[in-house]
């Protein structure tokens, strides 16, 4: 090579280097602090460890299509036979205990309602289990503050959720939770304070979670310990109402060539399968369905995915994308806004990206497709879809027999639809499968010096 030659390919890649750089300062990863299963948060506004909330140590979290999930996603969540994961009722206790109304006034403030509205909106909330590894916003108690920063949930930990399918509490220690606000593409998890990196992370398995369109009148879970028996949970409800059905049973593909996006999404989660998409971020909305794969007529199990492919390119059936994308932040919540989250303290740390997989998934993951919704002037209102759904039967009582307003929830945009349901499992006379073994990870440390994670 000429020293003439070899000087340019210098500038070269010198001007690349520059782009490069330009491309991460205008787009800069958002710091994450990993939360594994049974590890004490160090400022939690319960006391951890006290029973007001038992984790799932042996779930693995299952492949995604698509890292944007919608909170009605067939098989999004999880559950189990036990009668409940979440002591709602002692949380309740412990935020309008008098005593505690320093606390009280932090954790509404997070989810924008009064403490007034503490048990009416405890009362809407639904314990789950995630099967995914879950982005959110996270909050400490700190100084007689609700102190926000990003986290990476770990796939077995109990939430609650609200009546959109959003993640609310976490269980063990009541922090509350609000929607992750950043690129789940572009995510830097630090691995640190006694959460180590555990056995089966993917960063191709990370999701985030956005709001149904509408309200929920029951969440179609899938057993943790027994993938082929599915759970049906009425929203507002501990476990008490669970009603069984068979994960296993098929359901038929329709034929959705010609639909838009968001009503492909729709009639997929009404017959109790999962849109599935390549990429960070779903197609447009209205984008025209051209192709499913697998085809129309096609029969899957509870939660299965479906790919979309829509007019210009937006995914395919491969599950590769036509070009790099990136999924959007969440629109502006109401008026009450949490003060702005700091970056977690220095320590190892894993970036990349967390798109689709490909693959059939093992077990019935749950993706979302669905578009992302538009603001509202009030937070936890929903809006008409564009097709409708058929709940399995009438919703059965909650823990509180009136119900105000729906309580808010960031990016959800305003509605006068009815009730309707979550992904509609199959009638719960069926008997369940029998059992199926899932394959088990480590129970992560709770001490020990921070992992260094390969990027």
């Amino acid at each position: 090579m000429t020293l003439r030659a070899f000087m340019h390919r210098i500038a070269v890649l010198a001007v690349f280097s520059l782009l490069l750089s330009g491309c991460e300062k205008g787009n800069p990863l958002t710091e994450v602090k990993a939360v594994a299963v049974g590890v004490p948060s160090l400022a939690p506004f319960f006391e951890e460890n006290s029973g007001l909330g038992e984790d799932a140590v042996t779930v693995r979290a299952q492949p995604v299509r698509g890292s944007l999930q919608q909170g009605d996603t067939p098989g999004l969540y999880g559950g189990s036979k036990k009668p409940t994961v979440c002591d709602v009722t002692r949380l309740e206790r412990f935020l309008t205990d008098p005593r505690n109304h320093a606390k009280a006034q932090a954790w509404a403030g997070v989810l924008h309602i009064g403490t007034e509205e503490i048990p009416e909106y405890l009362d809407r909330l639904t314990p789950v289990l995630l099967r995914h590894d879950t982005l959110v916003k996270n909050h400490d108690y700190k100084k007689e503050k609700a102190v926000p920063y990003n986290s990476l949930l770990q796939a077995g930990i109990a939430i609650l959720v609200d009546e959109q399918g959003l993640p609310a509490v976490k269980c063990s220690c009541g922090n509350p939770l609000r929607p992750f606000e950043g690129d789940t593409g572009r995510i830097s998890v630090r691995f640190e304070d006694g959460n180590k990196k555990w056995a089966g992370y993917e960063r191709e398995s990370v999701v985030a979670v956005k709001p149904a369109p509408r309200k929920l009148e029951r969440v179609a879970l899938v057993d943790v310990q027994e993938p082929a028996r599915g759970i049906d949970r009425p929203v507002g409800t501990t476990g008490e109402k669970d009603t069984p059905f068979d994960a296993k049973q098929r359901r038929t593909v329709p034929d959705l060539a010609g639909r838009s996006f968001a009503q492909a999404a729709r009639e997929l989660i009404d017959a109790g399968l999962a849109a599935g998409y390549a990429g960070q971020r779903a197609p447009a909305g209205d984008a025209k369905v051209t192709a499913t794969d697998p085809p129309a007529g096609t029969e899957l199990p509870f939660g299965r995915y479906v790919m979309l492919t829509v007019a210009g390119g937006g995914t395919g059936a491969s599950g590769g994308a036509t070009g790099p994308t990136t999924t959007p932040p969440p629109p502006p919540s109401g008026p009450r806004t949490p003060p702005t989250s700091t970056p977690p303290s220095s320590g190892p740390s894993e970036s990349g990206s967390s798109g689709g997989r490909p693959g059939p998934p093992s077990s019935p993951p749950a993706p979302s497709s669905a578009p992302a919704p538009s603001p509202s002037a009030k937070p936890g209102g929903s809006s008409s879809p564009p097709s409708s759904s058929t709940a399995p039967g009438s919703a059965s009582p909650k823990r509180s027999s009136s119900r105000p307003s729906p309580p808010p929830s960031t990016a959800s945009p305003p509605t006068s639809a009815p009730v309707t349901s979550s992904a509609p499992p199959p009638p719960p006379s069926t008997t369940a499968a029998p059992a199926t073994s899932r394959p088990a990870t480590s129970e992560p440390a709770t001490d020990g010096p921070s992992t260094t994670v390969a990027t």
